[in-house]
């Protein structure tokens, strides 16, 4: 398991970051910018630059049974310059520099730095562990564009909803605890910071005011980003704490601070170990989710070692490890049988489609309509941030 002393992951887009990187948050209608997919690979060129979410190439500096990253060096002779970023904000602003090869974007990145020119599109051909990604995980709107992958899949996981078994009863099987019926918890509602969590209100809306026509909780018009927007101001009111950091939910949840909210299945792994009355349910409404995608930048520097990189970060034994280490669901689907805890799959359901059938994973709102509406213009990404930072006040 990762260390838990890393700082804040997908943390809340900082305003000022956005307004660096704002000319990524377009419509993304025109044909990408970005360049070229390379045709063959040939020598490496000695070295990498990479920009990763804290434990996603970890060196044995954290902990010294945790590398695979010298291990990668010592095959391939490139060596590995990674720069941990703590938001996808932080991810997009650091891409158009040029200065890095390949960045493991979330959803609510990926189709910014598509639009922007910054992620070129990837031969898959050339990355022979991409055969045994996990089928769901390929061709997806916030990795694909055209028919064409921009990236190879890393991972994946859902956004649970938490509580403390012994202050919420009955328990609950819907947001609509933490939405409508929030009061209930006044002051002890935790939720996730970041102005994608936009979408968990529109995902409740979608079943509970369906007269909003939301159809995808990552498309929505003027008046369904309002309606989201408003039942966001109403949980406010009882709202303890908004997280990034899981330590400080786990904290929170142990002392009884927050007593109900959004979690990850490792944060609810954790709190549970921490022997915290705790219980993580995915609602009958479905649930937003994560997938994490490794990027090659469109002005790459060292493409042969990128692809070495993306080739190794998913090849089984590496996939089960990193997927160990930070929590979560492994892409590659022959990393199953390489984890050290045989049951690793199956508590963070790598293999069960089903599950994820009913998790819309993040994607960068934009203005061509997601939900392939021809006769609206959706909000964008720099819109939500703007009401994100409405919500919170």
């Amino acid at each position: 398991m990762r260390k838990r002393k890393t700082s804040a992951w997908r943390s809340a887009a900082a305003v000022c970051v956005l307004l660096l990187t704002a000319a990524g948050c377009g419509s993304g209608g025109g044909d990408d910018k970005g360049g070229h997919a390379p045709d063959k690979l040939g020598k490496g060129e000695g070295k990498v630059n990479i920009i990763a979410w804290a434990g996603y190439a970890e060196d044995g500096s954290n902990d010294p049974k945790v590398d695979w990253v010298h291990p990668f060096e010592k095959k391939t002779g490139c060596q590995v310059n990674t720069k941990t970023a703590g938001t996808s904000d932080e991810m997009v602003s650091l891409m158009k520099t040029g200065q890095y090869d390949t960045v493991s974007a979330s959803g609510d990145a990926t189709l910014r730095l598509i639009a922007s020119g910054d992620a070129a599109p990837v031969n898959t051909k050339l990355v022979p562990n991409y055969k045994d990604i996990f089928p769901a995980l390929k061709q997806q709107p916030f990795n694909s564009k055209d028919g064409r992958m921009y990236g190879i899949p890393h991972g994946r996981g859902a956004n649970l909803l938490m509580y403390r078994t012994d202050k919420v009863k009955p328990a609950p099987d819907s947001w609509r605890a933490v939405f409508d019926d929030s009061a209930r918890y006044g002051g002890h509602v935790t939720a996730y910071d970041s102005p994608i969590y936009i979408a968990d209100a529109a995902l409740y809306l979608m079943r509970a005011k369906p007269s909003l026509g939301i159809k995808n909780p990552y498309a929505l018009d003027q008046k369904q980003l309002d309606a989201a927007v408003s039942l966001l101001k109403k949980q406010h009111k009882a709202v303890g704490e908004y997280w990034s950091d899981y330590q400080k939910e786990i904290t929170a949840f142990k002392g009884g601070d927050s007593v109900i909210g959004t979690t990850w299945q490792v944060i609810a792994n954790l709190t549970k170990a921490e022997k915290a009355p705790v219980k993580a349910v995915l609602p009958k409404e479905g649930a937003t989710g994560w997938s994490d995608t490794w990027m090659v930048s469109a002005k790459a520097e060292h493409p042969n070692c990128t692809y070495k990189w993306l080739d190794w970060i998913v090849s089984p034994k590496v996939n089960a490890q990193v997927a160990e280490y930070f929590g979560e669901a492994p892409s590659n689907r022959k990393a199953c049988a390489e984890t050290s805890d045989p049951n690793h799959c199956a508590i963070f359901h790598a293999d069960d489609e089903k599950y994820f059938q009913r998790v819309h994973f993040w994607t960068t709102p934009i203005k061509d309509c997601l939900d392939g509406r021809k006769d609206a213009t959706c909000t964008d990404y720099a819109q939500w941030t703007r009401a994100w930072t409405e919500v919170k006040g």
